[in-house]
């Protein structure tokens, strides 16, 4: 059935409000500090530079209070969360090197709740507001759970400060709300606009229960719900020691200022390069579990002088499923990438960075839908398609400049490969857990290097995969091996970053087994594509192998190193699949690697015989694919390579063997 709009809900459609006409709506209301732009531009650059990098670094003590109150290894040892600090208006001055991905519509979060939160309940010192609803913005879909903060000086509001991290378990039908048959956002768990759940320095216990009470890990959830409030705390602690010492006025000025500083410096960095547009199609196999469907993502991007246009016309409708994603993923897809690619030497300030860019997208598309849709799988579904999309145009333009080149990447790692565990763990607990092995996918190619073999994500720069051992400590599971895998990488001149594998077992929980819930897309085709030439790295490849003699392979004292050593039934799994592991029961995961940049029979003979050696490439690839001939002892055979390169380009061309070139 189509999914049927909700009567009420376009109050929380939200897209970014201006600063002039969010002051124009709250006049009156509450008081707003600001400065005059001659302050801004008189700041000395001594000053300047010395507050601008102490906001950096608050961000940077906001990531570590957050991971040492928290009790998740997603946040612990993923860090899948991020922070950033605001104007008084929600712009954001300064995000972490976090997941940037999260970060990317706190503004959004911030400027509604002014905007619809200033009359009732009112904003005042010491509130916090959560908000998981990704209508509003502060995460691309329901487990992003935003905690935001007004901070103010003599009565005034001076800033805002927020914390974003995924939330193991926030309810819906299947545990970590995944919910793989997902056709609409109520079979998810539940989105909440901003709703203040710390009033006056306190604890609201009546909200907190609210919230809590959807979750199977609710002690869990409340322990990060801290973590936040904790990150905030200190950010506040250490903005006003800074106003204390330079006075509000100077911290705001710089606050202005550098993002007055991204504007100006992303703008002049378009001026260098040619104007054009590039245009690229990214796609995503499976809405929900049973569907066979392939959706797609449409880009063209526009370079016009020193703006950046994205028009995503041309994009699928919204379907039934979980893969949706609102305006907040859109923007989700379009800022890791700005940031990482084209931002490296620009202060990491959106507010300033937005200015440049206009978005085109038609309201009810798969990266920006409308109310009901199902987004439970949002940031690694429609906003991660947008990234690979968005990767390779913003690559193709990079491509044309002989310097800003340099910077560019293919897309990493195509997609996430979700594996969520749940049961009873070895201490008789309750658990919920996101395994988040794939953090280390393989990183794109360059124009001038291989891309970084399980070298992370583009989209979280300090983004981490969990020790293998911690895994094992805190859940009921046992790894047989967590390897690197040789072709996962895409061919090119410069080979994209392989990516790897896990196979484990329950092992240790009182009732035998555990829950499995897997959404694993990019199984019916590739993903990370390559660049100028480069070929796509591997698809996504999951196994499940039933009744397995892995359990006496152990006690034999054998460790199994290959599938085909398991034994049992082997089951190949779907994109969306839900089922319970037995204790005899094995699971293997195989996740992508990044693309590669340009053509592999440009490939130096040399570094495919290197990777053959070290097992990044197979020796049937190493000639198939790059057209690469290797002796008996794993040298190259160059005369042989010189003419197998040149049948693979004359078959290309077409051109019969013999025939005049």
């Amino acid at each position: 059935m189509p999914i049927i709009p909700v009567a009420g809900s376009e109050e929380f459609a939200n897209h970014p409000v201006s600063a002039a006409e969010t002051r124009a709506l709250v006049e009156g209301k509450i008081a707003l500090h600001s400065v005059d732009s001659s302050l801004v531009d008189s700041i000395d650059p001594l000053t300047y530079e010395v507050v601008r990098h102490r906001l950096t670094s608050i961000t940077e003590e906001m990531g570590e209070a957050l991971k040492k109150m928290s009790g998740s290894v997603v946040v612990t040892d993923c860090n899948d969360f991020d922070a950033a600090i605001m104007d008084e208006v929600g712009d954001v001055v300064q995000v972490g090197l976090y997941n940037t991905e999260l970060a990317a519509s706190l503004d959004m979060a911030a400027n509604w709740t002014l905007r619809n939160r200033v009359d009732s309940p009112g904003i005042y010192t010491g509130d916090m507001f959560l908000c998981n609803d990704p209508w509003v913005g502060g995460g691309l879909h329901q487990n992003d759970v935003s905690l935001f903060a007004p901070l103010f000086h003599d009565g005034e509001l001076f800033a805002w400060t927020g914390a974003v991290a995924h939330q193991v378990d926030l309810g819906g039908v299947s545990p970590g709300s995944w919910s793989v048959g997902a056709t609409d956002v109520f079979w998810e768990s539940v989105p909440t606009p901003p709703v203040k759940i710390v009033d006056g320095g306190k604890i609201r216990k009546d909200v907190e229960d609210v919230y809590l009470r959807r979750s199977r890990v609710p002690k869990l959830v409340a322990l990060d719900l801290r973590a936040k409030i904790g990150a905030n705390n200190v950010a506040h602690e250490r903005i006003r020691t800074l106003i204390a010492k330079y006075g509000a006025d100077t911290v705001k000025a710089v606050m202005r200022r550098t993002m007055d500083d991204a504007e100006r410096r992303l703008k002049a960095k378009l001026l260098e390069i040619p104007d054009g547009t590039w245009q690229a199609v990214a796609h995503q196999d499976s809405a929900r579990s049973g569907d066979d469907g392939v959706y797609k993502i449409v880009l063209s991007l526009t370079k016009t002088a020193d703006k950046l246009i994205f028009d995503f016309t041309g994009t699928d409708p919204q379907v039934e499923g979980l893969i949706n994603c609102t305006y907040a993923g859109l923007r989700g897809g379009i800022l890791p990438i700005l940031l990482t690619t084209v931002c490296g030497d620009i202060p990491w300030a959106p507010g300033g960075l937005y200015r440049c860019l206009e978005i085109i997208s038609e309201p009810g598309t798969i990266n920006n839908c409308t109310f009901p849709a199902g987004i439970g799988k949002a940031s690694v579904a429609s906003a991660w398609a947008t990234q690979n999309v968005v990767t390779e145009c913003i690559a193709g333009m990079l491509d044309t400049h002989p310097e800003h080149r340099k910077r560019l990447m293919s897309v990493c790692c195509g997609t996430w490969d979700f594996a969520l565990l749940a049961g009873v763990d070895q201490r008789g607990g309750g658990f919920v857990t996101m395994l988040c092995d794939s953090m280390a996918g393989g990183l794109g190619a360059r124009t001038d290097s291989d891309g970084v073999d399980t070298g992370g994500l583009a989209c979280i720069p300090m983004g981490r995969i969990a020790d293998s051992e911690m895994n094992e400590f805190a859940f009921p599971m046992l790894y047989l091996w967590r390897r690197e895998e040789a072709d996962s990488g895409g061919p090119g001149r410069f080979r994209g970053g392989v990516g790897a594998s896990s196979c484990f077992i329950p092992w240790d929980s009182p009732i035998g087994g555990v829950h499995l819930v897997v959404s694993a897309p990019g199984k019916a085709l590739p993903l990370a594509a390559g660049v100028s030439g480069g070929l796509p790295a591997g698809t996504q490849f999951d196994v499940l192998v039933r009744e397995s003699r892995v359990r006496e392979l152990l006690a034999s004292g054998r460790i199994p190193r290959s599938i085909d050593e398991l034994g049992g039934e082997e089951q190949l799994v779907p994109t969306h699949y839900e089922t319970d592991l037995g204790p005899s029961d094995v699971y293997f995961t195989h996740w992508q690697g990044g693309g590669g940049y340009g053509d592999p029979l440009l490939r130096e003979p040399e570094l495919v015989a290197r990777d053959v050696l070290a097992r990044k490439v197979s020796p049937v690839a190493s000639f198939e694919v790059y057209g690469v001939v290797l002796g008996g002892d794993g040298s190259v055979d160059f005369d042989a390579t010189t003419a197998a390169r040149s049948v693979r380009r004359r078959t290309r061309a077409g051109i019969s063997e013999g025939a005049d070139v």
